[in-house]
């Protein structure tokens, strides 16, 4: 078997005349890169000498609007919130039930208890919402979970409107109290249709 035949002169002046044009061409990226990330700028927050306030972050001029819609800013809260931002009603618990069912039971199930359709087809199962913890957590910490997601959940704020996030909330509120209401709780006409066999609304 021949071997190939030894390059021209010109030829390996021509292959090495195009190694140092890329490697030239690669430290010149590399160096753009590198004044492009130590490039003066103002992070978020950082004080400025440029403004007489000493602040960075500038606020919005007047009439601004808002991106979002300024009810749901108002829904959003923090975790340690006990309140609901609106009346829970009947409305809002059919509304939470639905929206339930579509994003929330895959996972924890129609009951609340962890055994969704993803456990059965061999997932890891969420905790139940009928243990302790989740039963005294704040409404916001549930609010919270849904918006920004938590361990292997996912977040929902793209797919679930904060209107329509608290309604989960409350829905889960309901769940946990069906679990561990007494008849006591009730109300003397629904313990009447309790006690004879009747439902109660």
């Amino acid at each position: 078997m021949r071997s190939a035949p030894p390059l021209r002169l010109s030829e390996r002046m021509l292959w090495l005349t195009g190694v140092v044009a890329a490697l030239f061409m690669i430290s010149g990226c590399d160096h753009l890169h590198q004044d492009m990330g130590n490039q003066p700028k103002n992070k978020p927050l950082s004080p400025s000498d440029f403004f007489a306030d000493g602040r960075s972050v500038r606020t919005p001029v007047e009439n601004t609007v808002s991106r979002s819609s300024m009810d749901n800013d108002q829904l959003m809260v923090t975790k340690d919130s006990t309140n609901f931002p609106m009346p829970v009603n009947d409305a809002l618990l059919e509304r939470g039930q639905e929206r339930y069912r579509i994003f929330c039971s895959p996972c924890h199930g129609i009951q609340g208890d962890g055994n969704g359709m993803i456990v059965m087809r061999g997932m890891k199962r969420p905790p139940t919402y009928h243990q302790d913890r989740l039963r005294q957590a704040p409404n916001g910490y549930i609010y919270d979970v849904i918006t920004n997601g938590f361990g292997q959940m996912y977040n929902y704020a793209a797919q679930v409107p904060p209107r329509d996030r608290w309604a989960i909330v409350a829905y889960v509120r309901a769940l946990q109290l069906s679990r561990n209401a007494r008849a006591a709780d009730l109300p003397a006409e629904d313990r009447e249709k309790l006690n004879s066999g009747g439902t109660t609304k």
